[in-house]
């Protein structure tokens, strides 16, 4: 039996794909899995890994769930050389691996709160392992309110997982809606901060997750407050391009703070202030 061995934080471990999943027309989610001799991550929700497209480069990537015996799920957006490179992985082939990095969401510390997810677009997936924490822990928390924005009904992602926990207890609520769509679309047009004004939940004790653009986390906490959900209870992700992951090249800073290091999840309080600040 081979020996596992110690990942170390600028070398990325080589992981094989075993599933690939087409959300939308340019966002996969890809399962992986170390190859044997690999000590398996301890990982947590809202960490990252900086992933490795052989030959082609390296992106940062949020998980987007965690699976027992140390395999992982990201989910990717085409957006560049690499992310298109990772969007084309097949199930077999070899990924790179370094992580994981940054601050998590720290959902323990919402126990015996209700919990609130925002998520708009692509943001969905690092809030994902959130809803999956809580619903594997459910006798831990409070009611569960996911609420889910997209541009369009088929640039929604995950719309298995949203089906199946919209039906798995009463005490869970899933609302979706896009920002436009056709005569097919049966379900809510608008902004995803609409609904927080009617998500039914206890402000005053309740823990908020969110993650989007940035202007939808501006007016998503701001929603979020008009209903009495304190500052100090409001969690944000960050997203900036990140390269190192080790707080070395300062290419990721915000402000005072390196989100590689400090982040990428924040409490609203000390992201709030920085959010119209460009990323390069």
């Amino acid at each position: 039996m081979l020996a596992e061995r110690v990942s170390e934080p600028m070398e990325p471990q080589p992981y094989r794909v075993i599933e690939v999943r087409h959300e939308t027309a340019d966002v996969v989610t890809f399962t992986i899995e170390p190859t044997p001799g690999i000590a398996s991550m301890d990982a947590l929700p809202g960490q990252f890994n900086m992933l490795w497209a052989f030959g082609v480069g390296e992106v940062p990537i949020s998980l987007s769930g965690l699976r027992p015996g140390g395999v992982l799920v990201h989910t990717v957006r085409s957006v560049g050389t690499v992310s298109e490179a990772l969007t084309r992985l097949h199930s077999g082939e070899i990924v790179g691996v370094r992580g994981p990095f940054g601050r998590g969401w720290e959902v323990e510390t919402a126990e015996g709160d209700d919990i609130v997810v925002v998520a708009g677009g692509i943001g969905f997936a690092p809030l994902r392992p959130v809803v999956e924490h809580a619903l594997a822990n459910r006798s831990a928390f409070g009611r569960v309110v996911v609420l889910v924005g997209a541009r369009r009904p088929e640039e929604m992602i995950f719309d298995e997982d949203l089906l199946r926990w919209a039906v798995a207890t009463d005490d869970i609520a899933v609302e979706v809606t896009v920002d436009a769509a056709g005569h097919d679309w049966s379900g809510h047009v608008g902004v995803v901060t609409e609904l927080v004004g009617r998500a039914r939940f206890d402000a005053r004790h309740a823990v908020a997750f969110v993650c989007g653009p940035e202007v939808m986390m501006r007016f998503a906490t701001r929603s979020l407050q008009e209903r009495g959900v304190p500052l100090g209870r409001i969690r944000l992700s960050a997203e900036r391009n990140m390269h190192c992951a080790v707080a070395h090249c300062g290419h990721c800073q915000l402000g005072e703070y390196i989100i590689c290091r400090d982040g990428p999840v924040f409490d609203a309080a000390r992201l709030l202030p920085l959010l119209t600040v460009r990323g390069r």
